[in-house]
């Protein structure tokens, strides 16, 4: 049988109070769901809330669009899938051989909450199962636990959305909180790429990050291979 990843994206499309639409971010979906099906990986798309998880709209700017975000608009099963996707509630995630976060700002409102992907992160972690998360996925990193009662990502190297990229954006203060401070506060060794919005990817046992929409593909690469 082939190898499953769950996908796991937000269902929360507002950024606080700030009036911005925000979602997943387009191609941290389309293009680890190409890489990995490629590889002959059954790919699995859920969300909190189950049915249609939104995407970001600047991610939909040309300057931000790529061949794999213009094929995934034109691929009837990709848009099934994104329009669908299963509750997390509803899904057994010990049944995956891996899990895939797409980065988004959404994440920080419903997924760094959610108790359930919270310990699904913890139980594949345990089981030296890959869990993958890029951009500002990390951020759902800050209240998980090891099996110790200590933060997750305390002694851990890891990366994501820093600080300097979200001041660029000038969208940092309309934030619940901040990723980079957070995962340093949980004690993790938090590495950057040498110049904002260069990709890096960090690994350090099951755990898997990548800092940036530039880090989307070749997180999608090193995970497939890991699962290979």
């Amino acid at each position: 049988m082939a190898k499953r990843v769950l996908m796991v994206l937000t269902s929360h499309d507002l950024m606080g109070l700030s009036g911005k639409k925000t979602g997943n971010w387009f191609d941290e979906v389309a293009t680890p769901y190409y890489t990995l099906k490629e590889r002959g990986y059954d790919v699995v798309l859920a969300s909190p809330k189950g049915g249609e998880a939104p995407i970001d709209p600047f991610s939909h700017d040309p300057a931000f669009t790529t061949e794999n975000t213009d094929r995934f608009e034109k691929d009837p099963i990709a848009q099934r899938a994104l329009a669908s996707t299963l509750k997390l509630s509803d899904v057994n995630y010990n049944d995956f051989d891996a899990a895939f976060f797409p980065g988004g700002y959404g994440q920080i409102w419903d997924l760094a909450s959610d108790s359930l992907a919270l310990k699904m992160i913890q139980d594949l972690i345990e089981e030296e199962k890959p869990v993958a998360m890029v951009c500002h996925a990390p951020a759902i990193l800050r209240d998980c636990k090891s099996k110790n009662g200590d933060p997750l990502v305390k002694g851990r190297k890891m990366t994501g959305f820093t600080d300097a990229e979200d001041a660029e954006l000038d969208l940092g203060r309309h934030l619940l909180f901040s990723l980079e401070q957070s995962m340093k506060q949980n004690g993790a060794e938090f590495i950057t790429a040498d110049a904002n919005w260069n990709a890096n990817v960090v690994e350090d046992g099951a755990l898997m990050t990548g800092q940036n929409p530039a880090s989307a593909a070749p997180l999608a690469e090193r995970l497939a291979e890991r699962l290979g």
